[in-house]
């Protein structure tokens, strides 16, 4: 590709934050420590996990750069920067999260396989750029359009970079035409990150985000966006993030059972502690996360200091000065909310959180029931220890 390339080494890997927890050095993913995640609503660009597959691409001459629009559309074309940006501009606010947040903890349970993740494989961020519906209009496609006169109906986003799971080959995932070309969905083709252009990590120059689907399905560093019959073929759609019960084992595992996971379910984490804690007797103040995909509002989080025998709601907040409300206009949907509850603890005992969606889906209580042997989407209650020690003054 013209003014981009994926490296085939590790030579040219940018720099990162000093204080990211690395659980893979190449290629490189890391997550910030879970504290950082309730400091700010967006989490900054130098805190956002970092999630690749391969050395990290190289621009080399920006105004080169294109993406190649193909496949079953009526005008295949090539569209630089420069025609990305003269579409109308969107800030969409959205949490993306891996599909393995939280796999470190399932792992405990029964071994998976897979990169070990805390509660940080998550982050907010005010992503900017073009509606993937606007831009497919230019080549063709109206909006809310579910398949093409070719026969398209699905949107496939291919990358610069280099896999070994694909023997070399690009990263590439696809969601339906059909959400592509809906507005609503808020689809983009981002080139900005918390009010700045993307850095290499997240993307840079353009990449695709999906809001209310697993982070696997928004690509980076695009290449080439292909409108195609199926849904895309490749290693991370077919062999990869598909949700499978805890009766089957890498001896029985048939992919094609199981759809690619697209939305994630509801999620919640305890943050302001770590999953054991020295602290002392007294007031308490317990913060954390909870999201939920496809658009979905928290109704509840609740947290138990007693391991899940009462419970407290928390309070829960996005946006400074504007009271938050699941699903109300005023609020992200795409994004997740904060939760804050001051509680006393006079003993050492266990905290749980727990959250609940607006169409009242909730976290399941044990990790055990929803274990799967690529370990992803682990919402089970999230449970840390606090071991209460006093003073001598």
């Amino acid at each position: 590709m013209p003014g981009i390339r994926g490296p085939s080494d590790y030579s040219r890997e940018p720099p990162r934050h000093p204080c990211l927890q690395i659980n893979a050095k190449e290629p490189f993913n890391a997550e910030p420590p879970r504290s950082a995640l309730v400091s700010s609503y967006a989490t900054p660009v130098d805190l956002f996990y970092k999630r690749n597959h391969g050395p990290i691409p190289v621009v080399d001459d920006i105004e080169r750069y294109c993406v190649d629009f193909c496949g079953l559309s009526e005008t295949p074309k090539k569209l630089y920067m420069r025609d990305i940006r003269m579409l109308p501009k969107y800030n969409v606010t959205a949490t993306l999260q891996c599909a393995g947040n939280r796999r470190t903890a399932m792992s405990k349970t029964r071994k998976v396989r897979g990169v070990g993740w805390d509660v940080s494989a998550i982050g907010n961020a005010v992503w900017g750029g073009a509606k993937l519906a606007d831009v497919l209009e230019l080549i063709g496609i109206p909006k809310l359009t579910s398949s093409t006169q070719s026969g398209g109906k699905h949107v496939e986003f291919v990358s610069i970079d280099k896999c070994k799971e694909e023997n070399g080959g690009p990263y590439k995932a696809s969601i339906p035409l059909s959400q592509a070309t809906n507005p609503v969905a808020d689809v983009l083709l981002a080139y900005e990150m918390n009010g700045e252009p993307l850095n290499r990590d997240h993307g840079y120059p353009l990449r695709v985000i999906v809001p209310g689907v697993i982070g696997a399905r928004s690509v980076k560093w695009l290449d080439s966006i292909n409108i195609i019959a199926e849904e895309c073929q490749g290693f991370f759609m077919q062999k990869d993030y598909k949700m499978f019960p805890p009766s089957v084992d890498w001896d029985n595992i048939n992919w094609s059972t199981r759809k690619p996971q697209m939305d994630f379910p509801v999620q919640s984490a305890i943050c302001s502690l770590e999953d054991v804690q020295s602290i002392k007797p007294g007031k308490v103040t317990i913060s954390g996360y909870a999201v939920s995909g496809g658009g979905r509002g928290i109704e509840r989080v609740d947290v138990s200091i007693d391991g899940g025998k009462t419970w407290v709601e928390a309070f829960r907040s996005q946006k400074t000065g504007i009271p938050y409300i699941a699903d109300h206009i005023s609020s992200d949907k795409w994004a997740w909310v904060l939760f804050e509850v001051t509680v006393d603890i006079p003993h050492s005992t266990e905290i749980v959180a727990k959250a609940v969606d607006s169409a009242a889906n909730v976290q399941p209580e044990k990790v055990q029931d929803i274990w799967n042997l690529r370990g992803i989407l682990n919402t089970s209650w999230h449970q840390v220890h606090v071991r209460v020690g006093h003073s001598n003054m």
